[in-house]
C-alpha cells in the first residue's frame, strides 16, 4: 500500500484525536473484566453491558471462580440487560472454565500473540472481533480490532470497499500503521466515539463532523 494511504490513515487518527482527545477505553478494573465485557458486548450496546457488569459487581462476581460458583439461572438474571442472556451465561461459564484450565491470565500472557489468538478462537462463542478486543485491551497486544464502526467510517472515507473479509482488513490496517498498542487502542476508541457522535448508520451528522474536509460520503 502506498505511503499516501498510510498518511491518510494517520491523518484520520489525528483529526479524531484533535476533536475528542485521548480516550479512557476499555473501562474495566481488571483484565478479566475486559474479557467479560468483550463477551457480553456481542449483539448489544455498551450501556447494556454496563448494567450487566454492575449486577455482577453487586454480587462480587467479577472473577472466574465467582462466576462458576453462581447457579446458571442466577447468572442469567444478572446478564439479562445484555440480551441473549441464556446463551451468554453458558458462554461466560464455558470461558471461565477454559480460562482457569489454561492458567488464567498468567498462563495466557506467556503465549505469543498468534498462539494466544488461535487459542481464543477455539473457545465457543469467540469470533475474531471478540478475540481481538481481548488481545488489544486485556493483554495489550498490537492487534487492530475491526468492528462495524471501523468498516463504516473507513468505507465512507474511501479507504476500504467495506466488504473485505475481517482478516484482510485487520492485516491492511496493521501493515499501514505503526505497530503500537497505545495507537491501536486510541484509534479504535476514537472510531467508536466518532461513530456514536456523528457517523451514524443512517442520516449521519456530517455538518459537525471532524472529518468533513477529507470525507467523500
Amino acid at each position: 500500500m502506498s505511503v499516501s494511504y498510510r498518511a491518510k490513515l494517520l491523518a484520520v487518527y489525528e483529526y479524531l484525536l484533535n476533536r475528542y482527545g485521548r480516550q479512557a477505553w476499555w473501562p474495566a478494573e481488571s483484565p478479566f473484566e475486559v474479557m467479560l465485557g468483550a463477551l457480553l458486548t456481542q449483539n448489544t450496546s455498551w450501556s447494556n453491558v454496563e448494567k450487566a457488569l454492575a449486577n455482577l459487581k453487586q454480587q462480587c462476581a467479577l472473577t472466574p471462580e465467582a462466576l462458576l460458583d453462581l447457579a446458571t439461572s442466577h447468572l442469567e438474571t444478572y446478564l439479562k440487560p445484555s440480551g441473549y442472556f441464556r446463551i451468554k451465561a453458558q458462554r461466560v461459564q464455558l470461558y471461565c472454565r477454559w480460562y482457569l484450565s489454561v492458567g488464567a491470565y498468567e498462563g495466557l500472557a506467556r503465549l505469543t500473540t498468534s498462539t494466544l489468538r488461535e487459542s481464543l478462537l477455539q473457545v465457543k462463542g469467540i469470533g475474531p472481533e471478540t478475540a481481538d478486543d481481548i488481545l488489544l485491551y486485556a493483554f495489550n497486544r498490537p492487534v487492530f480490532v475491526i468492528d462495524t464502526y471501523t468498516r463504516r467510517l473507513l468505507q465512507r472515507l474511501q479507504l476500504i470497499q467495506g466488504k473485505e473479509p475481517y482478516e484482510r482488513l485487520r492485516a491492511l490496517l496493521e501493515m499501514n500503521l505503526p505497530k503500537r498498542v497505545d495507537l491501536y487502542q486510541q484509534y479504535h476508541a476514537l472510531i467508536v466515539m466518532q461513530a456514536k457522535q456523528h457517523c451514524w448508520k443512517t442520516k449521519p451528522d456530517c455538518q459537525l463532523c471532524a472529518l468533513t474536509s477529507i470525507c467523500f460520503y
